[in-house]
């Protein structure tokens, strides 16, 4: 009894929280400050590393400078060219008024009257974007007290971009109000939603006013004028058709033709890309499932072939810089929150993805486009795949320890 009194009270030295217990923690800190333990720890112990909310929307926001900078430029090119071609002297309103006093001009060859001009229909677009879609975050913090982050200033700027540059600015507040609000709030705020709220808010626009957001009159900034997409045009003869109307793959691939504000540049969003992938941010085995999806659909079907639809016979490379697929998949389907976590499901996303891509596209023929629905489609499936990545690793871990 004696020895175990002992014991007893010899206990709350050596216990966590204890004097002797803090003094050996002590010891230990200073000591391998000077020398290094003989037992380290060769890869990262964390679940999650140290990079915050704040550095990886940065990144993505920065990352996503390049495409914005060629849409503003495309937009006014697609605009100035167009006047060219009908006689037209200006494209008249306020934006025409302030074209007039800075006396920026109309020339298609000038890198600068091009760039201003689009810039003229991108900045109320986003302006409008950050104060409709501001409000109603810092509403939600203020109602859940929370924080107001960061992942807005990213989400406003991708779905501005995924824009026809024609879109009333109206619009464009009533789609960031139901991207923002039904498509991340509701189920909790940045973080717990399953959709990504650009597209959402992109997909809410189209079906509810496809005369301001879907056709051949809204992709090019003049009033009057009517061009059908390289994608519409492949409806109507496939590759042939996108070369006689003058479109050939180098500017679709450096996104000179007509489109949205800023998804049409397929070399600006490479370069964004290889900033993603070098900063870590964004998953590259869910980039390369895209291409590797819409690749093995359309050599599918170019196998298969059709005497009907010419989209058949579109070749995979052409549908990499055709639309929006790669901008989809380098800054929408690498959306953390809303695509899968596991290493294999995100090839398995990003694969279903550009499968789904290239069937809406070819089979579809109300739709020309395909990659928003596919990635919202993949949103949808994304926990699914993880569940199914998951108990395949159990079962395989089950029959190796049996």
């Amino acid at each position: 009894m004696g020895l175990r009194k002992i014991l007893d009270d010899l206990e709350p030295l050596f216990s966590k929280g204890g004097r002797l217990h803090r003094f050996e923690a002590l010891y230990e800190m200073v000591d391998t400050i000077f020398y290094s333990p003989a037992d380290r720890t060769r890869s990262a112990p964390h679940l999650r590393d140290g990079i915050d909310l704040k550095r990886v929307m940065i990144y993505v926001f920065l990352a996503a400078m390049p495409v914005a900078i060629m849409g503003m430029y495309n937009i006014g090119l697609q605009a100035n060219t167009a006047l060219q071609a009908m006689e037209l002297s200006g494209i008249g309103g306020w934006r025409g008024d302030i074209i007039e006093m800075l006396g920026i001009g109309y020339d298609p060859d000038s890198i600068g009257a091009c760039f201003w001009q689009g810039f003229l229909y991108f900045f109320p677009a986003y302006v409008v974007t950050m104060v409709v879609g501001g409000f109603w975050e810092v509403l939600f913090a203020i109602i859940r007290n929370h924080e107001v982050n960061e992942g807005f200033f990213v989400t406003s700027l991708l779905y501005v971009l995924v824009l026809p540059p024609t879109v009333p600015l109206w619009q464009v507040g009533m789609g960031i109000s139901f991207g923002v609000v039904i498509g991340k709030e509701v189920f909790g705020g940045t973080g717990k939603n399953f959709l990504n709220p650009a597209l959402v808010g992109r997909a809410f626009l189209f079906f509810a006013y496809p005369a301001q957001n879907s056709g051949d009159a809204v992709w090019t900034a003049v009033d009057g004028f009517s061009g059908a997409t390289p994608l519409a045009l492949a409806y109507e003869g496939g590759v042939d058709a996108i070369m006689a109307a003058g479109v050939s793959w180098n500017d679709a691939f450096y996104g000179l033709i007509q489109g949205t504000i800023g998804a049409e540049s397929t070399i600006a969003c490479l370069i964004g890309a290889f900033f993603l992938l070098y900063t870590r941010i964004a998953s590259w085995r869910i980039m390369l499932g895209c291409v590797i999806g819409l690749a093995a659909m359309s050599l599918l079907f170019n196998t298969i072939g059709s005497d009907t639809n010419p989209m058949f016979a579109l070749p995979w490379h052409w549908h990499f810089v055709l639309g929006g697929f790669a901008f989809g998949a380098i800054y929408m389907a690498t959306d953390p929150v809303s695509a899968c976590m596991t290493s294999t499901g995100k090839l398995y996303y990003g694969a279903l993805i550009g499968v789904m891509c290239a069937l809406i596209r070819v089979v579809n023929p109300a739709y020309p486009e395909g990659m928003m629905l596919a990635i919202l489609f993949g949103n949808v499936l994304a926990p699914l795949i993880d569940y199914f990545v998951v108990q395949a690793n159990i079962r395989r871990r089950q029959k190796r320890h049996a």
